[in-house]
């Protein structure tokens, strides 16, 4: 197999795990968090502790392999323009660090709603409060870092656009998904209310389609063209593949 297919497609199975392992974390995490109910998230959380420990790790996991894939795809289309595809980096490591932080919001509400010490101290209207304040923190954690997740598509877009490696509608789709997110954030900061229609209707599908897309044609066509690959420079490899 040519190396720069064998890369294209180590980095689609890097964005396979990033979203099977943070979309199994991202259900775990809607199923036991009930916004403005303390008693309900509590008796999800201490209900579903295995699986919220589950996610946990998941997430972690994500976050590592997300890692992986902007340095893959750092090395599959870097050559466009340097700049552009240490940004992408910079963003994606943002973007991680944020995720890696704001987890610990979420072990604690583990351990707050599993460990009697807590219970003990803090009663359990105390106990339950305390649980649902981490899960809202850890909640708008994730806003936070999804400004990132969505800004690291608009450089990503942008090398996809110059690599020659992709289909251009491919890079278009990358840079609307980017504002796409953004935009999502701002509705659920700003305007709540709306969120369920603007974002299922509009952005969901949106940030899918790029996405998704550019999952599966890393996975099963790596590169546009085998002969474009043989003159994409290619560098010192920055992950296995």
């Amino acid at each position: 197999m040519n190396p720069t297919v064998r890369l294209a497609r180590t980095a689609g199975l890097y964005y396979l795990a990033v979203a099977v392992l943070g979309g199994f974390a991202h259900a775990v995490r809607t199923q036991v968090y009930v916004a403005g109910d303390a008693a309900a998230t509590l008796q999800h959380v201490q209900d579903h502790s295995d699986l919220v420990r589950l996610s946990f790790t998941a997430d972690l996991t994500s976050a590592t392999f997300m890692v992986f894939l902007v340095l893959a795809l750092s090395r599959l289309v870097g050559h466009v323009d340097r700049t552009t595809a240490r940004l992408m980096v910079l963003l994606v490591t943002v973007f991680v660090a944020i995720i890696c932080l704001n987890l610990v919001s979420q072990f604690g509400a583990l351990a707050v709603a599993t460990d009697p010490a807590y219970g003990a101290s803090f009663g359990p209207g105390g106990t339950a409060g305390l649980v649902l304040l981490l899960m809202e923190l850890q909640h708008t954690g994730y806003l936070v870092a999804q400004i990132f997740f969505g800004l690291w598509l608009l450089p990503l877009g942008r090398l996809v656009l110059g690599s020659g490696l992709f289909p251009r509608p491919l890079g278009f789709a990358l840079i609307v998904a980017a504002a796409a997110y953004v935009v999502d954030v701002a509705i659920q900061v700003l305007a709540p209310g709306d969120t369920a229609v603007v974002s299922g209707v509009v952005i969901v599908p949106i940030v899918t389609l790029a996405e998704v897309s550019m999952l599966v044609y890393l996975l099963v066509r790596g590169i546009r063209s085998p002969t474009v690959a043989r003159t994409a420079p290619t560098e010192r490899p920055l992950v296995p593949a």
